[in-house]
């Protein structure tokens, strides 16, 4: 057996939930600026966060009944609030489980249900959504709280401004839950992520070996929090080091380049299709962007080319990492002090106390030394397991707590490691995970369709799309499809071109040959009419 390590010597893991971790100097730190929105001006100091922690805390465990054991449903944008509700829930002892405003009420409801969420934070822009969803899901009409006023709501503010002494909830690290984040892993189908205290605080400390963040830095909070890039990489990293976490509720390019020029941003955290934009658009040339020092990426494969065009307009190396939900989610990352040395292209070297093995898929045997094979990894980050799913649990950590990532990997002689392809059949848009049998199942749900079908195909913008394939029995509009299916499903997960076929191909076990699909004359996708 070959296992790879990471080239850092291993590192303590502080025994403390993520809270009392990443708060822990805030209150000293004083009126130092610790989230800043980009478009409202709103800002909060960390001596404010501290301090609105500790009150809605306590409120939260004397006005609600908040417990250890207990879920939180959290739906908002990126907003500097939605670090203080976070936390707060989390220092009550709740179970936090953050969910994507762009959501449909049934998908917020589904994930609300399964989660066993009784209580839901909500922005005042999701409000409306979260209260139907709530409904759905028998939460409690008074268990409703609103990051700012919405009617039917208890405002975020009267928890933070009550006054309420924090509370003395005891929390073991080791097993509490903190974080319920939903991925589809490596089977299609959505399952709750079980994310404990020490698993977030690991993730943390494991990434600042490699990234020296510290109070100078100004980091660009446009991946959402809700995604567990964010959620840790930025939300948290930038509450530890007493940087300035500048937030952005939506992307758009001009927004972006307007945030990074006016508040002099350091770290800048993307996903492809952002640096395809400022790889090529003209807006680029018309802002200062020169105080960027590191671009980091994540979430899908970056190309080589796009990356070394949108280096040169930005004037700062790119590289990217690796990871996924169950990992916390961190797996490898380029080290500051190795970007330049780091090539292109690769996801730099595995974190501290981080193992990894390449597994053939086929054998289970362990694959030589620079041969591709499933990447399986092993660390303090590795999630405790599914929520209520002992089976997918079984089939994801095996024995000696080996998480299957099913990504075909490869490591070079430098320990350098290469992703290869997916071994899981998940499409990725815009790093979204979008899973195929799930639009699968709603397009049988249509009156005219027999049978269906869904690959990813390459997408000019959202580096792949899912594209459907259908037998019908009477005459279906593509067009009016698509738009069927984007009134029940979330934008990112949008069909973005149908093909009508006679038969779906199956083996004899009724397992769809998605790679017959995948034929040249069907892998060219037009760009879609809304992006999203």
């Amino acid at each position: 057996m070959t296992i790879y390590r990471s080239p850092v010597p291993d590192i303590e893991i502080p025994d403390v939930t993520l809270t009392e971790y990443v708060l822990s100097g805030a209150r000293e730190r004083g009126d130092k600026v610790a989230f800043a929105d980009a478009i409202t001006g709103e800002q909060l100091t960390f001596r404010e966060i501290a301090d609105g922690v500790d009150a809605a805390a306590g409120s939260l465990v004397a006005r609600f009944g908040t417990s250890p054991g207990q879920v939180v449903g959290l739906v908002s944008h990126n907003q500097p609030r939605y670090a203080l509700a976070l936390h707060a829930a989390l220092a009550a002892g709740a179970t936090v489980t953050p969910m994507n405003p762009v959501l449909t009420v049934d998908e917020l409801g589904k994930q609300l249900r399964m989660a066993r969420a009784d209580l839901v934070v909500a922005s005042e822009e999701a409000a409306d959504k979260a209260a139907q969803a709530a409904d759905l899901a028998g939460v409690a009409a008074e268990r409703r709280i609103v990051i700012g006023v919405a009617e039917g709501f208890t405002p975020l503010a009267e928890l933070t401004s009550s006054g309420e002494p924090a509370p003395g909830v005891r929390i073991d690290p080791h097993t509490s839950i903190a974080t319920l984040p939903f991925s589809s892993g490596t089977t299609g189908q959505a399952k709750g992520v079980m994310l404990t205290h020490r698993n977030l605080v690991a993730s943390v400390v494991q990434n600042l070996v490699g990234w020296q963040v510290d109070e100078d830095d100004v980091l660009a909070g446009v991946l959402p929090f809700f995604h567990a890039y964010g959620f840790v990489l930025i939300l948290n990293t930038g509450l530890r080091t007493g940087a300035t976490t500048v937030t952005l509720p939506r992307y758009g390019l001009e927004a972006y380049l307007r945030m990074v020029a006016d508040h002099r941003v350091t770290r800048a955290f993307m996903a492809p299709p952002q640096v395809l934009q400022l790889a090529t658009a003209a807006e680029v040339d018309r802002y200062d962007l020169s105080s960027l020092e590191y671009g980091g990426c994540g979430a899908a494969p970056l190309d080589v080319d796009v990356t070394a065009r949108a280096e040169k307009r930005l004037g700062c190396l790119i590289r990217q990492g690796y990871g996924m939900t169950e990992a916390g989610p961190g797996i490898n990352q380029t080290a500051d002090a190795e970007f330049a040395a780091t090539p292109a292209g690769s996801v730099g070297r595995l974190l501290a106390n981080t193992e990894a093995r390449v597994v053939n898929p086929g054998t289970g045997a362990d694959c030589a030394d620079g041969d591709p094979g499933e990447l399986w990894v092993r660390g303090p980050q590795v999630m405790a397991g599914y929520l209520g799913d002992p089976e997918a649990t079984a089939k994801t950590i095996v024995d000696g707590g080996w998480l299957r990532t099913g990504d075909i990997v490869r490591f070079d002689p430098d320990g350098v490691m290469w992703v290869v392809d997916r071994l899981k059949e998940l499409i990725k848009y815009k790093g979204y995970q979008v899973a195929p049998a799930e639009l699968e199942a709603l397009l049988l749900t249509h009156p005219d369709i027999l049978d269906a079908a869904v690959v990813g195909v390459p997408h000019a913008t959202g580096g792949e799309a899912p594209k459907a394939f259908v037998v019908t029995r009477a005459a279906v509009d593509s067009d009016g499809l698509m738009a069927w299916v984007a009134e029940r499903v979330a934008p990112y997960k949008k069909v973005r071109a149908v093909e009508f076929v006679v038969e779906i191909p199956k083996s004899p076990s009724g397992k769809i040959l998605r790679r017959l699909l995948k034929t040249e004359d069907t892998d060219q996708v037009p760009p879609p009419a809304v992006t999203g």
